[in-house]
C-alpha cells in the first residue's frame, strides 16, 4: 500500500509584507512538497478583517512569485470558510466535546484576578462546562472546547522533538465566538483538515498552539498532521530580527538585486544542512531536502554569506535568464528600464560581466561601459591618462583597428604590437583604452569591452578621445 501524497501548506496573515522568515517557512514547505510530489497550498490567514489588507495580500504573492515558489490550485482565504469553521463548532457540541459558555467578560476577569490573588495560575475554568442544557440562559454564548483536565498533550514533532504540555494548564479555549465568528485555532484546524494537509511546517512561535490544535483534532476525531516547528531567524548579533538589522521584507532583497535563485539557495541553508553541501540549484534542495536537517537553534542572517551564495548563481546563470531577472529588479527599485540597444549590449555582454558580480546593481556597474552613450565623459581619475602622447598613440591604434578582423585573438596581436611599438608595456596602453572606451579606471578587460563594443562603436569612441 503506497504512503498518502505528501501535502503541505503556508497560511500567512495579510497583515502586511512577507517577512524574510515567512519566505522560509514557505520554502521550507514548498522543498518537502515538490521534492516527494506532494502539493503545496497557500491560504491566507484573513479572519483579522481590521488588519488585513487586499494590499498585504499582494505583497504576499509578489513575494512567493519572485521566490519561484508555485502553488497548487487557488488561494483559500480563510474568511471566506467562516460558516464551514462554525459548522465544526456546532459538530463539536453535539459530539460533547465542546460546550456553550454563557460567562460574561467581567465574570471571567473576576474570576482571574481571584486566582491570582489566590497564588494560583489565571486558567479560567467555566462554570458552564458541564451544566444541564435545561439551566442555559437566553443569552448570547460562545463555544468552549471541553479540553481534558487530566494527563498531557505530547507533541511529537520532527524539529523540536517530544514536546509535553501538562492539560491542567490549558484552558477550555473559545472556538465561536458569539457572534459566530471562528477563532484561530479552530479555524486553523478545520482549514488544515479540510485541504488535506499532512504536514504542519511554520515557526516555533507556533509550538504551544500545536497542543491546543492537537485537542481539537482528537475532539473531531480526525489524524493529526505530521509537526515541524522551525526556529526563528536572527540577526547577525543573536538578537530576534527587527529592522535595525536591515531589510526584513522578501521584497526589498529583491529590490537590493539580489537574485532569486541565490535567494532561495541561501535561505534553504538558513538553518538545515545536508552534508557539506553549501551551493545547488533547487532541484537539487528538492532532493536533499528534509525535515532531520533542520536545526532547533535560531539561524543567523549572515549578508556576506548570502551576496557570495548570490554571486555563485549570478556567475553560472543563463544568461537570458539573468537579463530578464535584471530587468525587473530594475522595475521594482523604481529604476528607469534598459532600451533596446542597451538590453542587447548586455546580453552580447554577459559572459564577461557576471563573474565576480554578486548583485545585481553590481553587475550593472561592471556593464556601465555598455550602457553608457557618447560622448564618453571619463572620470577625473581616468581622464588623467588622457594626456597627449596617450591620445597620440590611441589615434595610431584607430587606424590599425578599422581594417582589423574583430576577435580576441587579432585584437590582443594589434594592441601588443601597439604597445610595443610605443615603447610602453600593456598596461600603460590599457590605462587610457579605459578611459576612452568607459571613462573608468575600472572596467572588464579591455579586449571584452571592444567585443561588446563592436568596431564602429569602439573606433567611435577612440576617435571622440583623440580630439
Amino acid at each position: 500500500m503506497s504512503s498518502p501524497q505528501i501535502v503541505t501548506r503556508f497560511a500567512p496573515s495579510p497583515t502586511g509584507y512577507l517577512h524574510i522568515g515567512g519566505g522560509r517557512t514557505a520554502l521550507f514547505n514548498w522543498l518537502y512538497a515538490r521534492g516527494r510530489g506532494g502539493k503545496f497550498l497557500l491560504r491566507i490567514e484573513d479572519t483579522d478583517r481590521e488588519r488585513s489588507t487586499p494590499e498585504a495580500t499582494a505583497a504576499i504573492l509578489r513575494g512567493l512569485t519572485w521566490l519561484g515558489l508555485d502553488w497548487d490550485g487557488d488561494v483559500v482565504s480563510q474568511f471566506d470558510r467562516k460558516e464551514r469553521h462554525a459548522e465544526v463548532a456546532h459538530q463539536m457540541l453535539d459530539r460533547g466535546t465542546a460546550y456553550k459558555c454563557f460567562s460574561s467578560k467581567e465574570e471571567i476577569d473576576t474570576f482571574r484576578t481571584a486566582e491570582e490573588a489566590a497564588g494560583r495560575y489565571p486558567l479560567f475554568l467555566s462554570p458552564w462546562r458541564d451544566a444541564d442544557p435545561a439551566s442555559h440562559p437566553n443569552l448570547p454564548y460562545v463555544i468552549r472546547m471541553k479540553a481534558p483536565r487530566q494527563g498531557e498533550t505530547v507533541i511529537d514533532d520532527k524539529v523540536q522533538g517530544k514536546v509535553t504540555f501538562q492539560n491542567d494548564q490549558l484552558d477550555d479555549m473559545i472556538v465561536l465566538r458569539s457572534d459566530l465568528t471562528p477563532t484561530y485555532m479552530l479555524a486553523v484546524v478545520v482549514d488544515d483538515h479540510d485541504m488535506g494537509v499532512t504536514h504542519v511546517i511554520r515557526g516555533d512561535d507556533h509550538l504551544a498552539n500545536a497542543a491546543r490544535q492537537t485537542m481539537v483534532y482528537q475532539a473531531m476525531g480526525w489524524d493529526v498532521p505530521v509537526w515541524a516547528h522551525i526556529p526563528l531567524i536572527h540577526g547577525p548579533d543573536g538578537k530576534k530580527l527587527s529592522k535595525r538589522h536591515g531589510a526584513l521584507g522578501v521584497e526589498e532583497y529583491q529590490a537590493m538585486g539580489y537574485p532569486a535563485a541565490g535567494m532561495r539557495n541561501y535561505l534553504t541553508r538558513l538553518g538545515w544542512a545536508k552534508g557539506d553541501a553549501e551551493i545547488f540549484t533547487s532541484d537539487e534542495a528538492k532532493a536533499m531536502f528534509d525535515l532531520d536537517g533542520i536545526g532547533r537553534a535560531p539561524a543567523r542572517l549572515d549578508f556576506k554569506k548570502l551576496e557570495n551564495t548570490c554571486g555563485h548563481h549570478i556567475a553560472k546563470g543563463e544568461d537570458a535568464a539573468l537579463l530578464h531577472e535584471l530587468q525587473a529588479y530594475l522595475m521594482v527599485a523604481g529604476k528607469d528600464p534598459l532600451s533596446p540597444n542597451q538590453h542587447d549590449l548586455m546580453l552580447k555582454g554577459m559572459y564577461c560581466l557576471k563573474d565576480r558580480a554578486k548583485t545585481f546593481p553590481e553587475l550593472l556597474e561592471k556593464a556601465a561601459f555598455a550602457l553608457i552613450q557618447r560622448p564618453i565623459v571619463p572620470e577625473p581619475a581616468a581622464a588623467a591618462f588622457l594626456d597627449t602622447v596617450s591620445r597620440g598613440i590611441l589615434y595610431s591604434l584607430t587606424l590599425q583597428l578599422q581594417s582589423a578582423t574583430w576577435d580576441k585573438a587579432h585584437l590582443e596581436a594589434i594592441l601588443t604590437e601597439a604597445a610595443t611599438a610605443a615603447g610602453i608595456g600593456f598596461g600603460k596602453l590599457a590605462s587610457p583604452l579605459r578611459a576612452a572606451l568607459a571613462g573608468r579606471t575600472a572596467t572588464p578587460s579591455v579586449y571584452d569591452m571592444m567585443l561588446v563594443l563592436g568596431r564602429d562603436e569602439t573606433l567611435a569612441r577612440l576617435g571622440d578621445a583623440c580630439r
